[in-house]
Formats: structure tokens, C-alpha cells, sequence
């Protein structure tokens, strides 16, 4: 069974998504049962909710719609990585209030949208630092040409454990390798980086992917990280831009085929549930 560590819901009449209104495509409800029912055809047993860059006033509102989601009968969600803005002063409040919530199980802040220079900021660093000994990772979701600028900040952090998103983002439907390989190796040489086996159809051309499109890309994370900091997710519904979750679902098992027992199963859910102390 596949344990889903990127899922994204919306419910615009719920929550507000301000980024939505360029992302037409995207720009409708994607709710649980939605996902839930081709997940759970598809061997998905539990999913991490990744927050959605809702509007900034509504970060723990949007925590609090996907606890009380999980909450219901015989759903999957197993916890919630939270939105969080560490170059605010009030972020030390805001994390001792999600320390008080075993829920959450990390945060993200989108840095791929933001200018470079926000995450070199002195006290961004130092409320990330804050999270050392606390158990909550923090995702690091960055282009290629930010990939040095993650490393950066991990360095700076060593006791917090960091989770690269999306393979890195690497540009396949481009066809560009540089200078995503070089740093995906260098970045993978951090024990406190994590990567997520994730996205990586919604980068490729949508109507001509193939499995061999996307295994150099896959295959190259996986051997710059080692399988026990690999982890995967669907990244619902932006998978739907490439084809959608059970397509990327039977993907990822073709691109596993020659990998062991123990390799898959660590990837597919093994590493994630040590990492997240998942059940």
C-alpha cells in the first residue's frame, strides 16, 4: 500500500486561494471524496494534506477543514503539512500553537513563486531553526536554479529535516538537465534532506509523456538521495495536468519495476511513516 505524502484539497467555498485566479485549470473545487475514491482503487492507504497557500489569514483555517475532514469515518488523512510564514516575526508564536497539535506534522512555505532573497533573510532562518528538535519536517519547494539556495538554508539548519519536493522540479518537458542534475546530486548530499518522488508529470508534455520521459529524472533523484530518504507523493490534483493520479500511480510502479521489495516499499511508504511517525 502507498502512503500519499502530497495531497492538495480545495474547497473555494471554504477557504480562499488567491493564486487560483491564474491557474484556470485549477481553479475549481478538488475535495476528498474526489481523491479519496481513486485513491483508494489506486492502493493509496493514508495521505499528509500539503497546505494550499491559502490566503494568509486563513493558514490555521485551513488546518482546522482538513483536521476535521480526517476526523470523519474511514478517511485517509493521516495529517497535515501546514502553511507557515517564517519571515514574520509572529512565527515562534504561531509554531508553539501547532506544537500543541499532533495533526500537523510539518510546514511548507512556497519559496519557487517568492523572490530569492526571502528565504536568505536573517530572521526566515532563524524561525526555521526553530523547528530543530521539534519532530515537524519543513518542505522546500524550489525551481533548479533555487536548488542552491535550499541547500543554503539546510546547511544553516542541520537538526531540522528538510523535504525536497517534486524531484527538484525539473524541467522535462524542456528537455533541460542543467543544472538540475548537478544540483540534485549536491543537494542530496545533505542527510537532512528528504526528497519527494512527486509532480514530475505535471512538468512533462501532457499528451506525449511516457514512463522512459520520466525515469532519468526519477532515477537520477533516487540515486543522489539513497532509498531511505525517499518518499512519494501524487501532488492531486496539479497531477491532473499530466494525465492524473492513477496514471502517475501506475507510472511510478513501471518506474520501480527493477528496484527490490525493500526498496519499494520504503519509497512507497516505509520512509514516510518513520519520518512522519505515521501509524
Amino acid at each position: 500500500m502507498i502512503v500519499d505524502t502530497h495531497l492538495h484539497l480545495i474547497d473555494l467555498s471554504a477557504l480562499r486561494y488567491p493564486w487560483l485566479a491564474g491557474v484556470a485549470t485549477l481553479n475549481r473545487d478538488f475535495r476528498y471524496e474526489e481523491y479519496a475514491r481513486e485513491a483508494k482503487r489506486s492502493g493509496i492507504s493514508a495521505t499528509l494534506h500539503m497546505e494550499v497557500d491559502v490566503d494568509p489569514a486563513e493558514m490555521e483555517s485551513e488546518t482546522a477543514y482538513v483536521q476535521e475532514l480526517a476526523e470523519q469515518p474511514g478517511n485517509i488523512i493521516a495529517g497535515a503539512i501546514a502553511a507557515c510564514r517564517p519571515e514574520e516575526a509572529g512565527f515562534a508564536t504561531y509554531l508553539e500553537r501547532q506544537r500543541q497539535n499532533p495533526f500537523v506534522k510539518g510546514f511548507r512555505r512556497v519559496l519557487h513563486v517568492l523572490p530569492d532573497e526571502l528565504s536568505e533573510g536573517t530572521l526566515f532562518r532563524e524561525n526555521i531553526r526553530r523547528l530543530a528538535g521539534t519532530g515537524l519536517t519543513f518542505d522546500l519547494c524550489v525551481l533548479p536554479h533555487q536548488i542552491s539556495k535550499a541547500i543554503a538554508l539546510a546547511d544553516l539548519a542541520p537538526d531540522v529535516q528538510f523535504v525536497l519536493d517534486h524531484c527538484g522540479v525539473p524541467d522535462i518537458k524542456g528537455g533541460t538537465a542543467h543544472p538540475w542534475r548537478e544540483h540534485m546530486a549536491e543537494i542530496g548530499r545533505r542527510d537532512n534532506i528528504m526528497v519527494k518522488i512527486s509532480g514530475v508529470v505535471a512538468y512533462a508534455d501532457p499528451d506525449g509523456w511516457t514512463v522512459e520521459t520520466l525515469r532519468p529524472y526519477v532515477e537520477h533523484t533516487i540515486e543522489s538521495f539513497g532509498w531511505d530518504r525517499v518518499v512519494w507523493g501524487s501532488d492531486w490534483p496539479v497531477c491532473t495536468l499530466g494525465g492524473g493520479l492513477s496514471q502517475w500511480v501506475a507510472a511510478t510502479h513501471a518506474l520501480l519495476a527493477g528496484a527490490s521489495a525493500d526498496e519499494r516499499a520504503k519509497l512507497l511508504s516505509g520512509n514516510a511513516r518513520r519520518i512522519w511517525k505515521l501509524v
